[in-house]
């Protein structure tokens, strides 16, 4: 085994990975960039080594600069961990002629699967079923039309190397080909520095069904079981669990087969995962990933292996710790991955300071991945993953059950997350019933985006008391502090000279104003509210959060505040408030009707209008790029781009004016 290995990676992944081997007493080294020079994988290493800027161009994709801090640290071996160089052959290769044992498979093997073109005629040949598509070297755009038209539409255009919905479009006629080629080529470069392409037939309900395999170099390969990441958004995978639901024996079985005859097929050494796409009783290999996947847990959770340690021990030569009739599967795991992103607004990802975080309790039945801490920041630079909730029980209804509450319980302030989004999910009928495919969330738009309901009177009574509660505690502070600790002036009962103990706050819920008045009693406050009178009494307990009675129903909740601005966190919801300060609503920023500004931070990487020009209503104007992904800012009416603020290549901040633009009429 080895003692010391250098983790090229960042975030829950690198985490993870110290985490595996200081419980084996392996030494670890950290890489960071300037922006995650504090990080949380940092502080768990043993070492660390400065790679560079922000950038992962500048930093993490930098192989020479990794194995510099290697041989300058005498780690043995790298863990690539996922992203990044984890399916570089180059760099695998780089390793093997620098001594560096690289903790995956080889080089050969990564090249063969890493390309979708590849890897489909290697299938093709070991006859393992394919979905019907075109992975030729010819690709010019006359060639991939024209096997478009051949396949039928709708058809997929996808990036030959990487994953993760970079480089994918979903195309449903034919004019609508060439700007997908163009937008699919470009977000792949970008992504993976290979803009190659194939084109296949789009199933329209399909399940993905992947399976774990892992071998060593003694010749032994086998497989962990099979995984079910049909819940995606955007080709990207939000909900996992292993083993997939109401999936045949038999299917199951070929399934199983079929994976593990992949990885022989190339000689496959370390964890691997090979993708299908199930419908209608067939399966069909779309790729297989030369790596570990982010949704490998489940597979931990439910044949009790450390998939990592397994990585180190095959990587030293040692062979495979068990056989394939030593495993066997033990009950049910869901993975739901927790991002920092705006569901409703197109799954935006969102930028920010974690103010508050607060995850669900850990234990058997509960695991937390993750590579972050409050107060930490989600940057642009990289994937806007919080964490990996995992759950785990003796059947899937059971599982289920704790992964609701488990979401219930897991609370993010600071940035948007999809912690709501993934309730919705989770607490969905036909979730329940194991009705997953690839269209989930587009079948169910409805029911998981809801409108957002305006605060009630609970709510508002939450915001109150909270404020009240912390004001006494303040006054009660400044009492004890002051000459005269027991003038009538410090006593938090809203007492007045000449006048009664009533006081009114303002409180703003979006664009609506309510106000709440107070009149203190012995007993408490009563609150005056839109809807009526509540009795409320509390006290904010050491966790800071309020534990509070309102007419007789007892209950905890968390409130964040800062400033005026109040988040209210209350069984699985958030409620944004605020109390209204005519000042400072004096002061709110004009974001000007005429202009359209950027939804998030990122690089401009295309402009594609000029001042004067005029444009219908959902025409492209811009291209922003952040984490890797594409947002085209598209005309919101007809009219005309009256100026343009930023150029291509130019970085531009949330909520920057792209461009002044005059709808027709105005």
């Amino acid at each position: 085994m080895f003692s010391k290995i250098l983790i090229a990676n960042r975030g829950e992944i690198a985490c993870r990975v110290a985490r595996t081997c200081r419980r084996l007493g392996i030494a670890t080294v950290a890489v960071y960039s300037d922006a995650d020079a504090d990080a949380l994988h940092v502080d768990l290493c043993d070492e660390a080594w400065r790679l560079g800027p922000p950038p992962a161009r500048e930093s993490y994709l930098l192989g020479d600069a990794i194995l510099e801090a290697a041989r300058r640290t005498g780690a043995q071996a790298i863990h690539p961990g996922y992203g990044f160089l984890s399916e570089n052959a180059a760099f695998a290769r780089a390793c093997a002629e620098a001594g560096v044992v690289f903790i995956g498979p080889t080089p050969e093997a990564i090249e063969a699967m890493g390309s979708k073109s590849e890897s489909k005629r290697l299938m093709e040949k070991a006859g393992v079923p394919l979905v019907p598509g075109y992975h030729g070297a010819d690709q010019s755009d006359a060639a991939l039309t024209a096997a478009a038209g051949d396949i039928g539409y709708p058809v997929l255009v996808k990036a030959s190397a990487g994953g993760g919905g970079k480089g994918m479009r979903e195309v449903r006629a034919p004019a609508d080909l060439p700007a997908a080629l163009e937008g699919a080529r470009r977000e792949a470069g970008n992504a993976f520095g290979d803009d190659t392409l194939l084109v296949e037939k789009f199933l329209d309900a399909p399940r993905h069904v992947e399976l774990q395999v892992f071998g060593d170099t003694h010749g032994a390969v086998v497989h962990l079981f099979e995984r079910d990441c049909s819940i995606q958004r955007r080709h990207q995978k939000v909900i996992e669990e292993a083993p997939a639901p109401d999936l045949p024996a038999a299917a199951r079985a070929a399934l199983a087969e079929a994976g593990v005859a992949a990885a022989r097929a190339i000689g496959y050494v370390g964890a691997g995962t090979v993708e299908f796409l199930y419908q209608d009783g067939r399966f069909y290999f779309i790729e297989m990933n030369t790596r570990l996947q982010v949704e490998h847990p489940v597979t931990e959770m439910i044949s009790g292996q450390d998939l990592v340690e397994w990585q180190l021990r095959v990587a030293a030569g040692e062979p495979l710790p068990l056989t394939q009739a030593d495993l066997a599967v033990s009950g049910h795991a869901i993975e739901a991955r927790v991002y920092a992103e705006d569901p409703a607004g197109g799954f935006l990802p969102s930028i920010g300071t974690l103010r508050h975080l607060r995850p669900p309790a850990e234990g058997p039945h509960v695991r937390v991945d993750t590579g972050v801490r409050p107060k930490d920041s989600v940057s642009m630079h990289y994937d806007p993953m919080i964490a990996k909730l995992v759950v785990w029980d003796a059947d899937r209804a059971s599982a289920l059950r704790r992964l609701r509450a488990a979401l219930e319980s897991y609370q993010v302030v600071g940035v948007a997350t999809n912690l709501a989004f993934l309730g919705g999910i989770a607490a969905h009928p036909a979730f329940a019933r194991g009705e997953v495919g690839t269209r989930f969330i587009e079948t169910h738009e409805a029911d998981l985006f809801p409108e957002t309901a305006p605060a009630g009177d609970g709510v508002l009574a939450l915001a109150a008391l909270d404020v009240l509660l912390r004001r006494r505690r303040e006054a009660a502070r400044a009492a004890a502090g002051s000459g005269d600790p027991h003038s009538p002036w410090h006593v938090p009962n809203g007492w007045r000279l000449n006048d009664e103990n009533v006081q009114r706050m303002v409180i703003r819920d979006g664009d609506s104003l309510h106000t709440v008045t107070v009149h203190y009693r012995p007993e408490g406050y009563r609150l005056d509210l839109p809807g009526g009178s509540r009795l409320a009494r509390g006290e904010i307990d050491a966790n800071g959060d309020l534990v509070c009675d309102i007419d007789g129903f007892r209950r905890r909740v968390t409130v964040v505040r800062q400033g005026l601005d109040l988040v209210i966190l209350d069984r699985g919801r958030q409620h944004r408030l605020t109390l209204d300060d005519p000042a400072a609503r004096a002061s709110e920023r004009d974001q000007g009707a005429g202009g359209l500004v950027a939804p998030m931070p990122g690089k401009v990487t295309r402009v594609l209008v000029e001042p004067g020009q005029t444009v219908d209503k959902g025409d492209p104007l811009m291209v922003l790029e952040a984490m890797k992904m594409e947002h085209t800012i598209t005309a919101p009416a007809e009219g005309c781009v009256s100026a343009l603020h930023f150029a291509t290549g130019d970085q531009v901040e949330d909520g920057a004016p792209l461009l002044d633009f005059e709808a027709k009429g105005d």
